[in-house]
């Protein structure tokens, strides 16, 4: 298993910066695939960034260029810490942000996700 605990979240003025830290630990070695994911208000929950094993990254068009993703999994088989940088943040980033992580099995096939409780992000004026 994997257990994941966001932190950073908090109240922030439109054009203001936060840094949220996903601390993860458990199988850390079976992870392919760590994310951060929000939901807003009666709406869907929806990808913002995500960073695989390998190093290479992917952003929602909403947020490219004003947050950025970074994680260490390769130090660790047990532990690992992501990050999420928001900058210029806006009223539409309002949201709880999640961490994920998608893992692997023994035979390399799709196991079991995971997700954390959630964080939040409050932006207005």
């Amino acid at each position: 298993q994997v257990q994941l605990v966001e932190s950073g979240g908090g109240l922030v003025q439109p054009g203001g910066t936060l840094r949220l830290t996903c601390a993860a630990s458990g199988r850390i070695f079976s992870v392919s695939t760590m994310g951060w994911y929000r939901q807003a208000p009666g709406k869907e929950r929806e990808m913002v960034a995500r960073f695989k094993r390998d190093g290479t990254t992917d952003y929602a068009d909403s947020v490219k260029g004003r947050f950025t993703i970074s994680a260490d999994l390769s130090t660790s088989n047990t532990q690992a810490t992501m990050f999420l940088q928001l900058n210029n943040l806006k009223p539409e980033d309002t949201a709880v942000y999640y961490c994920n992580a998608d893992t692997l099995s023994e035979w390399g096939t799709p196991g079991m996700d995971y997700w954390g409780k959630g964080t939040l992000v409050l932006v207005f004026s």
